[in-house]
């Protein structure tokens, strides 16, 4: 009987545990976690380096290495130059770590990419933004962050062959500065 009661409470402590992990998604309006991620470019990169000054693209992906992460990643730079108008730092992200094979060094490095790929191993800007999904990957969904450290959207309909494009086409709609 203490058996069964030890491990009712272990599984009422995991569930638990479970339910205060999962940050709520956040939404236009909200203001953005800050964060301080790797890139895959050595450089570390956090939201106090744009406050004020330039708007923030981050689009999240599952795994590095994948069918639909190589081509969102690959459109990203084939199509950077509609992104480079703008007054924007952008990035892709997830939660596989920078070094190792498998790793977004590795990943940015095979795709020959011109601009970082962060890295949450830990995952608490994931958890933080809500993107975290049920099976510890993120979610392919992109935030929007203005100059003022907050977000201005989220696209959770991303189609990774068009991303740059339909990246372009939101920061337009949302008023980001083009550059001059």
């Amino acid at each position: 009987m203490k058996t069964l009661s030890l491990l009712c409470t272990a599984v009422a402590a995991l569930a638990l545990t479970g339910l205060t992990a999962a940050a709520a998604e956040l939404k236009a309006g909200d203001p953005a976690p800050d964060f301080k991620l790797q890139g895959s470019d050595g450089k570390t990169y956090s939201l106090a380096d744009f406050k004020g000054k330039k708007a923030i693209v981050i689009a999240w992906f599952p795994k590095a290495f994948t069918g639909g992460c190589t081509a969102e990643c690959k459109a990203l730079k084939a199509d950077g130059a509609v992104l480079r108008k703008f007054d924007v730092a952008y990035f892709t992200a997830s939660v596989d770590a920078v070094e190792g094979e498998k790793g977004n060094a590795a990943f940015a490095k095979s795709l020959d990419l011109d601009y970082a790929i962060l890295s949450d191993p830990k995952k608490d800007t994931a958890k933080a933004l809500g993107v975290l999904n049920e099976k510890g990957m993120a979610s392919r969904w992109t935030y929007y962050i203005g100059k003022d450290g907050k977000i201005l959207h989220v696209d959770k309909a991303v189609k990774p062959a068009t991303h740059a494009t339909d990246i372009a086409a939101k920061l337009k709609e949302l008023g980001v500065a083009e550059k001059k």
